[in-house]
């Protein structure tokens, strides 16, 4: 399931050069293979905003379906950008009205970084709800994930996520609960997805809302669920777009933040994500660092060199086959004419019928 380079966002080229299958634009129209849009709302902060993006769209361009997938980056009004970043929006990303103009097959949804505990505070909710309204009724299925979950199902089913004790973030293993969902065929019974956040719905807030839990852990919680009707809305508490380097990246984050006085300590560890030589290393950077400091001294450069070789990916095959999946089911379902038969055609509780 090739992906299409439609335009010159720079995340094209870079899955090329890492090996990814990225067909040029004028390869992909002489090819008589159906053709899947996907959008995809990228709300996250600068830092992380290309890392995510190439993140996802590798995840959808990683299927193995015969389709081609075009992929549209956008972002929302209300989200502290860098004049820099709005730059990079504005040359590479589309609008959000061009893309109602033109039509969506699926849309991908990330989370954000939030300054307040009521969501519908936040300056981009007004514009997240409108695209989440628009998709209801214009998209075959949408994939939400972190804050993006909680934000849909604040909106469509008044869940109030609740604050945890402390972080929840390391990679946790996790099971299936519901084996013979589509979204879940021929996926491992356990499997490992990271996590990081603040902040939790728990399986009876969803089971009380109706919705079904597909994929849960003892220590990380819920980490994928579906909408009633069981496609509409895929929801993701977890990040298995994650990078090998992702948690370490952030963990080294959070060190700055403790150097800078923002945290009272030393972060600990994303759980069950550092090796027993890892650990070592980390703490010793963390010794260093505090050295540095008191000597206004520029911060050691090794944790994340020293570390990575001791990095294990045990997540990224199976995210890969459950994006998959959903794909192949967004492509059933929007290959019944388009839209028109699917929307008319279909019992409107259950559109799983188209698939089968």
């Amino acid at each position: 399931m090739p992906l299409v380079q439609h335009s010159d966002l720079p995340t094209f080229s870079r899955l090329r050069e890492h090996g990814h299958e990225v067909l040029s634009l004028d390869r992909a129209l002489h090819q008589d293979i159906r053709e899947l849009h996907v959008g995809f709302l990228n709300m996250m902060p600068d830092a992380a905003l290309e890392a995510t993006e190439r993140q996802f769209i590798r995840l959808v361009g990683g299927c193995n379906r015969i389709a081609q997938f075009f992929v549209y980056p956008f972002s929302l009004p209300g989200l502290p950008r860098s004049a820099e970043t709005l730059d990079y929006i504005d040359r590479y990303y589309s609008s959000f009205e061009d893309l109602q103009a033109s039509g969506l097959d699926a849309l991908i949804i990330t989370g954000a970084n939030v300054e307040n505990p009521d969501l519908e505070q936040e300056p981009f909710w007004q514009p997240l709800m409108e695209v989440i309204s628009w998709a209801q009724n214009n998209v075959a299925s949408t994939l939400c994930s972190c804050l993006a979950t909680h934000a849909v199902l604040k909106k469509f089913h008044g869940i109030d996520r609740q604050p945890l004790a402390e972080k929840r973030w390391g990679v946790f293993s996790h099971r299936v609960s519901a084996p013979g969902h589509p979204l879940l065929r021929e996926i491992n019974t356990r499997f490992d997805v990271p996590h990081s956040r603040y902040n939790d719905i728990s399986r009876q807030q969803l089971e009380q809302a109706g919705l079904g839990v597909l994929v849960e852990s003892d220590e990380g919680g819920v980490h994928m669920a579906v909408s009633p009707d069981q496609f509409r809305l895929i929801y993701f508490q977890g990040h298995p777009e994650y990078d090998t380097n992702s948690l370490l990246k952030e963990y080294r984050r959070e060190i700055v933040r403790y150097l800078n006085g923002e945290l009272h300590r030393a972060p600990s560890f994303p759980r069950h994500y550092f090796s027993a030589g890892a650990a070592e290393i980390a703490e010793r950077f963390v010794r260093d660092s505090e050295a540095a400091l008191r000597e206004d001294r520029l911060l050691p450069d090794y944790l994340e060199p020293e570390i990575a070789p001791e990095l294990d990916n045990t997540w990224g095959d199976t995210a890969k086959a459950i994006v998959a999946n959903w794909l192949g089911l967004v492509y059933q379902v929007t290959n019944l004419d388009r839209r028109k038969q699917y929307m008319e055609g279909v019992d409107p509780d259950n559109p799983l019928d188209a698939t089968e």
